[in-house]
């Protein structure tokens, strides 16, 4: 540990300037051809609908980058468990600055939050198992909103000696947030604020806290898909970024490579092994990622980054397509030049754009009239459509829990606004909408800082609506029952 100190020491003591800006050329110049590129673009807006944001690194040169509006290059993006790979990095530069050792005992820092009698393999628990997700767990400790959620996870069961048997664990990486600001006194977010975001050029990163103040760890953080980008090519780099050495390249190896065994499917991306925090892949790659498509992939002997953001369900399906697209199209050296494909590819790169609701129905005479609704889960009030989209926009009100929720949607295009809708506070939205049938509005509304999309069905049937919502993705049901409104 004495040589990650003192490797520490000395990125921390160099200035930190604005981080430049990466470096643009044409995929021919990076040995990758522009039409694979755009049969990759192609493939992934038809097949898997839908990706929100790509970029392509090679040889530290972005060559391809590219965002579905309304998700654009400026806002951040909900990551998901790749929150899960900055934690580690957190972990690692504590440890090279001596705050703490992957040997150290978890229960040594929350002796108050520990059970009366702990258990032989709780006592056993160290930093380097919760790591690498062998915390000796048959299932995931709760987060609990009644409790801390360290005593909640120092008091689940632990039932197998720890290293020996691994369990993805969400629970385990915020206990080493909860280790890292214990011995830094800083919030992770905080703690990297110096250390690895204000280097690498991540500005304004938000990250959700616990009851107890602590960074969420295993989830929670939102940056830009570019700070995504910049973050493997950190990795990439073994941790040098612009002349200073920001995180320990020991730690980088260790982070990155086969620390536990997971699974033994050979085509399977979760099967690979894990590191500390970080998924190997296929290929003898190595990647962060989150739920529904977030992911940091990083091709060491390709000297290539990929960073994408999504909203899918399938997220093999998009390494595969990328084992299969882009992996063999990297040339050891430089392409002639293609000007033709190259523009092509950058065309088909900015006019990329998640599908509206296309209709050609003639607007139901509802415009103006209020639809109530009888008490439900949902807590839908009463819905007002106004506008029949067809010279303009079309303004649905949705009255939830006493608050009124205006989305304009714009027809063949995203309208942009803030609301709050279902568990999230009021954000950035946009919205687009049709008149798919005579009767039926369809409506889109997309938070583009998050993966979800929420698809809503309104059918007008003389005094009655039915008002059916649905989400691209989530990690219960995605379709709410249907709801009965009347008009008043």
């Amino acid at each position: 540990m004495k040589t990650l100190s003192i490797i520490a020491l000395i990125a921390l003591s160099s200035s930190i300037g604005t981080a430049a800006e990466l470096p643009r050329t044409a995929p021919e110049a990076q040995g990758i051809s522009s039409s694979v590129v755009l049969d990759f673009i192609d493939a992934a807006d038809r097949d898997i609908d839908a990706l929100h944001s790509f970029m392509l690194l090679r040889h530290g040169h972005v060559v391809a980058e590219g965002w579905w509006a309304p998700y654009n290059a400026r806002s951040r993006h909900m990551l998901y468990s790749l929150s899960k790979s900055f934690t580690s990095t957190a972990v690692g530069l504590a440890i090279a600055e001596g705050k703490l050792s992957l040997d150290d005992e978890v229960l040594e820092f929350f002796p108050d939050a520990a059970p009366a009698e702990p258990g032989h393999n709780l006592k056993e628990m160290r930093v380097h198992d919760l790591l690498r997700m062998s915390t000796g767990h048959q299932t995931e400790p709760p987060r609990p909103d009644d409790q801390p959620w360290t005593r909640a996870f120092l008091a689940h069961p632990v039932p197998f000696k720890p290293g020996t048997h691994f369990l993805y664990n969400t629970s385990g990486t915020y206990m080493l947030s909860a280790i890292v600001q214990k011995a830094t006194g800083q919030t992770v977010l905080d703690y990297l604020q110096p250390r690895l975001f204000g280097p690498l050029g991540i500005e304004n990163p938000t990250w959700e806290v616990s009851p107890e103040g602590v960074s969420t760890g295993g989830y929670g953080l939102s940056v830009r898909t570019e700070d995504i980008a910049r973050f493997g090519q950190l990795y990439l780099q073994k941790g040098r970024w612009q002349g200073q050495q920001l995180v320990p390249p020991a730690w980088i190896e260790a982070a990155t490579r086969l620390q536990t065994s997971n699974g033994s499917n050979p085509n399977s991306d979760w099967d690979q092994g894990y590191g500390y925090q970080f998924w190997r892949c296929r290929h003898s790659l190595y990647r962060g990622d989150g739920a529904f498509g977030q992911y940091c992939i990083v091709m060491p002997e390709q000297d290539a980054v990929i960073a994408i953001t999504s909203g899918i369900r399938d997220m093999q399906a998009v390494m595969n397509l990328i084992w299969d697209r882009l992996l063999p199209a990297m040339k050891d050296t430089a392409l002639p030049a293609d000007d033709a494909s190259a523009r092509k590819l950058a065309q088909r790169l900015k006019s990329l754009a998640l599908r509206t609701p296309e209709g050609n129905g003639r607007a139901a005479s509802v415009s103006g009239r209020k639809y109530v609704f009888a008490p439900n889960d949902q807590k839908v009030e009463a819905i007002t459509l106004e506008g029949d989209g067809s010279n303009g926009d079309v303004t649905v009100t949705i009255r939830v829990d006493g608050a009124d929720r205006r989305i304009v949607c714009g027809r063949k295009e995203w309208r942009e606004g803030r609301i709050a809708w279902s568990q999230f506070p009021a954000q950035p939205i946009a919205a687009a909408g049709a008149w798919t049938e005579n009767d039926i509005f369809n409506a889109k509304v997309c938070l583009y800082e998050t993966p979800y999309i929420y698809t809503i069905r309104l059918k007008f049937a003389g005094q009655q609506l039915q008002y059916d919502c649905e989400a691209n993705v989530s990690f219960g049901r995605t379709k709410e029952p249907q709801l009965i409104g009347r008009a008043q």
